[in-house]
């Protein structure tokens, strides 16, 4: 039954109108200090832009968006993508379904599908948001978000929203559910540029160059409301 329950689209669709409510909540009621003060008007510079986000450190992406600032994100096909879909559709952001791989694993995923769709957003003005490490193997960047930046020609733009007030879970990719009342961190790094030309070894430095980007967002994220990255803590461990 639980199961049956788990599938159902109603069950989504109100699982993720509460969810949305609450993430509404936590947002209005953070008070958010923004570095650099002028990104959301910068941004719109080099829009539309590839927004690089870690696992577990995502449910408040939207708050760094732009006002006016067309977003889209890549959610899986997954039962828990559904849920994410139906979260993003109240806040206002289209969901793109299908999740990476190679070979026949993408296609039954969606992946090549979700590219187009992707390309096609792109190059209508959108920004897109994903989540630049692949599943299971947190806050290491794939070479997924470089291809998609190769072959758009928009930036990758690392984001970090971070909250003092969370609960760390001790899950694979190091989640923090951010809580209300509270205050927090909005970083926006640089943008990045992949050439049209790039070969396999440009695009493989270009991948580190996002890591080493989005770890950067992150601890200084997290150092400016005195907290320390979890998933910093996680990967010293191992």
């Amino acid at each position: 039954m639980l199961k049956r329950l788990g599938r159902s689209h109603f069950v989504h669709v109100i699982v993720g109108a509460l969810a949305a409510a609450y993430l509404r909540l936590v947002g209005a009621t953070t008070r958010y200090a923004f570095e650099p003060a002028d990104i959301k008007t910068r941004a719109l510079s080099f829009a539309p832009f590839i927004v690089a986000m870690w696992h577990g450190q995502h449910f408040m992406i939207h708050m760094a968006s732009p006002q006016g600032a067309r977003v889209s994100a890549l959610i899986s096909r997954s039962g828990d993508g559904e849920i994410n879909a139906q979260i993003l559709k109240h806040l206002g952001v289209e969901a793109i379904r299908g999740s990476g791989g190679g070979g026949w694993k993408s296609r039954r995923k969606g992946g090549m599908s979700a590219t187009r769709e992707m390309l096609r957003v792109l190059s209508d003005g959108s920004s897109i948001a994903l989540t630049a490490d692949v599943p299971k193997v947190s806050r290491v960047a794939g070479l997924g978000i470089v291809t998609l930046a190769k072959m758009s020609g928009r930036p990758i733009v690392p984001v970090a929203v971070v909250s003092k007030r969370r609960v760390d879970i001790a899950s694979w990719d190091s989640a923090s559910i951010p809580l209300p009342f509270t205050r927090g961190s909005i970083i926006v790094g640089e943008p990045i540029y992949v050439a049209a030309d790039a070969d396999d070894a440009t695009l493989e430095t270009t991948r580190q160059q996002v890591e080493a980007a989005m770890n950067d967002v992150h601890a200084r994220a997290y150092a400016n409301i005195g907290s320390i990255d979890p998933g910093s803590v996680r990967r010293q461990a191992a």
